[in-house]
């Protein structure tokens, strides 16, 4: 009897890890991989850090070959070939050698579509001079130019790979600029954790230019839209990517709301023999039920593995997505789960925020390293719906447990009870995450109420007093314009001179505000804290205002 033929287009996260997990499924399948680069299985996301010289082999990228994908699990894997069509009446595939010109038809019984996303390019004057990143070739001719040793270079794009590419190039020396539409850097942030992000670049000497695009390109430069002229001897496009569905629409398969190749929940498309995974497939977001676009290397292995799974009749768990995401800039780690507060301020859900700024490990235990947390939850059932952490150490657990405990379902005010290994030099007896059950506790009990950095004018308006409750050393270091001072442990002697029974409570993390307004409350003033007090504003594009203004 004939042994079924699986085909896999694309050899790289979701492909290979479909064709492995099928063969270890089933050894007598015949599994065949077309590759359109010259290379398969390759670590992608570490192609940026090629580039600085942090991995200094090209072969540390290449992870598996043809051959040593065949011998360990006979694979049939054919790089630099190209599907050009798919037949689903006829179950076939049209594949030609970019090598030779040789055009061929390969039959299939089941089809696994993996080719990935696309780098977007602009169509503007100039752009065929810019570079893209997403395969070793690309990441070759990259390198090829930067051991030119270029004087200056422009990134188009300042999402995760534009921030990861521009850190590299100042490893290298070049004086680079950062070129981003958006007026922030690093979209899935919320505006008041990016600027900590285009600081730290800043103080790494990139420079950054935001809320403008670039215009067109030259020999020499880069033209934005606001009329500056950046001068570029390297330029690297890195926008972001599409979908690339274009097999998918020759082929009749149904595209989704998102653009990409719409799946069900075995991640199968419209044609039953026909399977979609990875950067190409839509997702469907695990808040909301939406379909979404999650462009994730462990997305992608995952969908291989359900796929495979369902091939070979075994039974398979729906993979809906989070997006939970991590990326280093420089000294810091950024990492984010769930909705961000702008997304969420566009639907009609009613949430709470929290901002902390927690210390790594215990404060006494050296080198203990202060972190920015934002945590935001549902306002009546305290139901997780995401959050941010920035900080030199410490945030990629703090946002892996909190990514973990909204896919168990596990509430903001729950994640006070999570038992979480402590010992000095790893954390605190009251975890940071420990730290935001607390807080998101009292605030659904109704125990205190907070406001956020946003909402000071808004208090201002309502008649209430502004106070400040840190030490007057600190507030001579930076304060909120209108802020009074009365530092906390002074409050109980000189209440009489708290004459507005409505204050609104600062100070610098929001800790000591806390104190603050639960005293103030047991004296009979109504208070309100400042969430995250005035570190988080500092950081708010409030507080620019301000300096904008001054």
């Amino acid at each position: 009897m004939k042994s079924k033929r699986v085909v896999i287009v694309g050899g790289v996260a979701g492909g290979m890890s479909a064709a492995t997990r099928l063969r270890r499924l089933d050894n007598e399948i015949e599994i065949v991989v077309i590759e359109k680069s010259g290379h398969v299985s390759y670590a992608n996301c570490g192609l940026p850090y090629y580039v600085g010289g942090v991995i200094e082999e090209e072969k540390s990228l290449l992870l598996q070959t043809p051959e040593s994908l065949h011998a360990r699990f006979r694979l049939d894997v054919r790089i630099s070939s190209e599907v050009l069509s798919i037949n689903g009446k006829q179950k076939s595939v049209t594949i030609k050698e970019l090598a030779t010109g040789r055009e061929y038809v390969l039959n299939y019984d089941k089809l696994i579509l993996s080719p990935g996303a696309s780098p977007i390019v602009p169509p503007i004057p100039g752009v065929e001079r810019a570079l893209t990143l997403r395969t070793v070739e690309d990441v070759e001719r990259i390198v090829s130019q930067v051991n030119l040793k270029p004087k200056n270079a422009v990134v188009i794009g300042g999402g995760f790979i534009g921030v990861e590419i521009a850190e590299n190039l100042i490893h290298r020396g070049i004086d680079t600029s950062v070129v981003e539409a958006a007026i922030q850097v690093l979209a899935p942030l919320d505006p008041e954790m990016a600027t900590l992000v285009a600081k730290e670049m800043r103080s790494h000497g990139v420079k950054l230019h935001l809320g403008t695009s670039a215009k067109s390109i030259t020999d020499k430069s880069v033209v934005l839209a606001n009329g500056v002229e950046l001068p570029a001897d390297l330029i690297i496009l890195a926008i972001g990517v599409r979908p690339d569905v274009s097999l998918a629409k020759v082929a009749g398969l149904k595209i989704g709301s998102r653009n990409g190749i719409a799946v069900d929940r075995n991640n199968l498309t419209n044609d039953k023999n026909i399977y979609a995974i990875g950067d190409v497939a839509e997702k469907t977001d695990s808040l909301d039920g939406s379909a979404t676009l999650v462009p994730l290397a462990n997305i992608a292995n995952r969908h291989g593995r359900v796929v495979s799974d369902h091939i070979a009749g075994r039974k398979v768990r729906e993979v809906k997505t989070i997006g939970t995401a991590i990326v280093k800039v420089f000294d810091l780690m950024i990492a984010t789960t769930g909705w961000n507060e702008k997304r969420l301020s566009q639907t009609k859900r009613k949430y709470k925020v929290i901002h902390a700024h927690p210390n790594s490990h215990a404060g006494y235990y050296p080198d203990s390293k202060q972190m920015s947390l934002k945590l935001i939850f549902d306002a009546k059932s305290g139901e997780i719906l995401g959050a941010q952490g920035i900080g030199i150490e410490g945030v990629d657990k703090r946002i892996d447990v909190i990514a973990t405990s909204i896919r168990g379902g596990i509430t903001a005010p729950e994640l006070a009870d999570l038992e979480l290994a402590y010992a000095p030099p790893f954390g605190s007896a009251k975890d940071p995450v420990n730290m935001l059950g607390y807080i998101a506790e009292n605030i659904l009990s109704g125990l205190t109420k907070t406001a956020q950095w946003s909402q000071i004018a808004e208090y201002q308006e309502m008649g209430y007093q502004l106070l400040d409750v840190r030490g007057a050393s600190e507030v001579a270091r930076g304060a909120i314009p209108g802020f009074d001072n009365l530092p906390v442990d002074e409050i109980r002697e000189r209440k009489a001179e708290l004459t507005n029974k409505n204050i609104l409570v600062s100070c610098q993390v929001g800790v000591r505000g806390h104190t603050a307004t639960m005293l103030l409350n047991e004296l009979g003033f109504n208070a309100v804290n400042l969430d995250g007090g005035y570190l988080t504003w500092s950081n708010s594009p409030a507080a620019e205002k301000v300096l904008i203004n001054n």
